[in-house]
């Protein structure tokens, strides 16, 4: 048995298994946990939206959650039952933005001593989400032998779609981590609306071309990883 491992161990057939760390896992809890706290306040906001469409209630005067659309809420026409369900999502909200608060400050406790997370927060565009995140969900970044690797890992990469002598893209791959693609095409957004630069010009330059901006959204994440 020994000497059939080291022979799959010469020709690279045992494929490489990192176990994070214990503070590692605990950061990747935490962050996964604060994905959870807002997946429910976002479910939460979509169903005080639902109710408000079923009553045909619409605010013109105020974009959603701004304060003055909280105070055309407290006037809006509603029945006594649907305003009770109505206060009750309100203070669920609020209950999930003090608890997503305290999540956040315990990773920015875990963040100020990590090297690695100082680094990636010191990128234009990267808040300490992102860079928790990435920090939590990818470990050690020298695991990967290529920005290619790491690309593909954290599901960024175009899916290939050829047949024969058509070449074609479908869209990311399907495989990867969820976590990072989700903070990696928002922190790709951030680069091309808000921070002038490199990122901004590329993006600006294959939208000229014609590319969707889905597509480009999807490159510039795809680029700035690797």
């Amino acid at each position: 048995d020994a000497q059939l491992l080291a022979d799959l161990v010469r020709v690279n057939y045992l494929p490489r298994v990192w176990l994070a760390p214990r503070d590692t896992r605990e950061l990747r809890r935490l962050v996964r946990f604060r994905a959870q706290l807002v997946q429910r306040r976002t479910d939460t906001k979509l169903r005080i939206r639902g109710l408000l469409r079923e009553n045909r209630q619409k605010c013109l005067v105020a974009q959603a959650w701004t304060k003055n659309w909280y105070a055309w809420l407290a006037t809006a026409d509603l029945s006594e039952s649907d305003r009770w369900i109505i206060n009750e999502h309100l203070e669920e909200l609020v209950s999930l933005s003090g608890r997503i608060g305290a999540v956040e400050a315990k990773i920015k406790a875990r963040l100020k001593d990590d090297p690695v997370a100082q680094i990636l927060l010191a990128q234009p565009g990267v808040g300490m989400v992102t860079a928790a995140t990435m920090r939590a969900e990818i470990g050690r970044f020298d695991r990967f032998n290529s920005g290619k690797q790491l690309s593909r890992f954290c599901g960024v990469t175009p899916r290939n779609a050829s047949s024969g002598a058509r070449q074609a893209d479908a869209g990311l791959i399907k495989a990867g981590n969820s976590e990072l693609r989700v903070v990696l095409v928002e922190l790709a957004h951030r680069l091309i609306s808000r921070i002038k630069g490199r990122w901004a010009d590329l993006a600006h330059r294959m939208l000229i071309r014609g590319k969707p901006k889905n597509v480009t959204v999807a490159a510039i994440a795809n680029r700035w990883v690797r």
